[in-house]
């Protein structure tokens, strides 16, 4: 029995193998599900935070919850099978943010108006990327930039931590420390430097071991909650799926909805793009042109999971940049993914014990993955101020404007503008030129 046990193991890695070319990428098994479950782990927030959101807009909490889940599950799939890489994705924030608050609170519409923008988004995603036109766009930003979004991304990515327990928030002068004496802020701290500790030990595992660590403590003191229970059944998605068929053809067809779908295309776009370059970045996947292998593959897979997520009842479905986390315990191959993608699944029925990791927990991982992509910037020539003012740009405005899309647009145009003015426009691909011109009637129209 325990011959026949071992061959049906070695069976299974060897179709793993197989699937994912882990040997190729120089990882194992283990190392790809550790790294999976470390991107669950910090990504796992949106879980609880989108149905908050959307739940603001007046759509059912849990049927919000089951759609975030599968959706994050479908796309994230997509991405491990078609692409092979470990990246993982669900309903963005931001995006949901302007789902409620600008569009429904806003505008004074429906959800089920907005949900139907995100559908036709996602529709039109698919069809951008059939024709390669988002592809384009990813391989002819100059690398410049793309080491900038790395840089850009980790600062941004530590910022959402920081921002998520409390300890810079908004005050008098923009923004502004929080109370350090706070028990939940001094378990953050701890939960800093214990996982710093584990990373400098090299420990495996030592990103997901922080964060279970300083959840664990923050419950035994109790000052973060307890999971209640452990497993419960998923509430029905029917309060919310298919809900944009009850839309009115007056509406559909109305301008506002053309503004709006605009805006979902514009944010989701640039920061998928964004996310994409600097993950990929991260993970070693451009090429010496630095262009995306298989960047097609990868962008439908938030094209599908937007439009299937709009079908279900969430908002758009992104790229995460908590996907670094996973990256950074040595997530290589599509196995990263596939493992996010199926703790997705699992967290239906697992709700209460997925959702019971507390921000402090998260934030900590947040900040070191912020720390490790810092490295891009020393790809930079900064001697080069026709390259060091764009990557600059594209580096700050992430974190002050809140926002990857911002950061990459600013970096785009100053970029252009620069190399043009600078009598180095011959080095700017046609596409640059467009997309510069793009963000200028943005700016100057909406």
């Amino acid at each position: 029995m325990e011959a026949i046990r071992s061959t049906k193991s070695c069976e299974e890695v060897n179709i793993l193998q197989k699937i994912f070319k882990l040997k190729e990428n120089n990882t194992t098994v283990k190392q790809e599900v550790i790294a999976g479950i470390t991107t669950f782990m910090t990504m796992a927030y949106i879980l609880v935070v989108n149905p908050q959101i959307l739940g603001a807009a007046g759509m059912d909490k849990g049927a919000v919850f089951v759609a975030t889940a599968l959706s994050g599950a479908l796309a994230t799939f997509i991405m491990a099978f078609m692409a092979n890489y470990p990246f993982a994705l669900a309903p963005g924030m931001g995006l949901n943010a302007f789902f409620t608050f600008g569009v429904v609170k806003g505008m004074g519409y429906s959800w089920e108006f907005a949900l139907t923008a995100v559908f036709i988004e996602g529709l039109i995603f698919i069809l951008l990327t059939f024709l390669n036109v988002r592809e384009k766009i990813v391989n002819a930003i100059p690398m410049v930039i793309k080491d900038s979004v790395t840089v850009g991304i980790g600062l941004f990515i530590a910022f959402i931590g920081l921002v998520n327990v409390g300890m810079i928030k908004v005050g008098g002068a923009i923004i502004e420390l929080g109370n350090m004496k706070s028990p939940l802020i001094v378990l953050t701290i701890f939960g800093l430097i214990l996982t710093s500790v584990l990373v400098a030990k090299n420990v495996k595992g030592a990103l997901l071991i922080g964060m279970l660590s300083t959840s664990l403590l923050g419950m035994i003191v109790r000052i973060v909650p307890m999971p209640q229970g452990i497993i419960s059944l998923p509430p029905s998605l029917s309060p919310t799926l298919m809900a944009f068929t009850k839309v009115p053809q007056a509406q559909i067809f109305s301008m506002d909805m053309v503004l709006v779908v605009f805006t979902f295309l514009f944010v989701d776009m640039f920061d998928t793009i964004g996310c994409l370059v600097g993950l990929a970045s991260k993970v070693g996947a451009l090429d010496e042109k630095g262009s995306l292998p298989k960047a097609k593959e990868a962008l439908f897979a938030d094209a599908i999971g937007t439009t299937a997520g709009a079908m279900m009842g969430t908002s758009t479905v992104t790229t995460f940049i908590e996907s670094a986390s996973g990256i950074s315990e040595g997530g290589r191959t599509g196995l990263t993914s596939f493992t996010t993608g199926m703790l997705f699944l699992a967290s239906t029925l697992f709700a209460p014990v997925f959702t019971a990791i507390p921000s402090q927990a998260t934030a900590p991982v947040l900040i070191l993955v912020g720390v490790m992509m810092m490295s891009s910037i020393t790809k930079i020539n900064f001697n080069d101020f026709t390259e060091a003012v764009p990557a600059f740009l594209t580096i700050i405005m992430m974190p002050l404007a809140y926002s990857i899309a911002e950061g990459l647009v600013f970096g785009i145009v100053s970029y252009v503008g620069i190399k043009l003015l600078s009598g180095k426009g011959k080095t700017i691909q046609l596409t640059m030129y467009v997309l510069c011109v793009f963000f200028i009637l943005k700016f100057a129209l909406l």
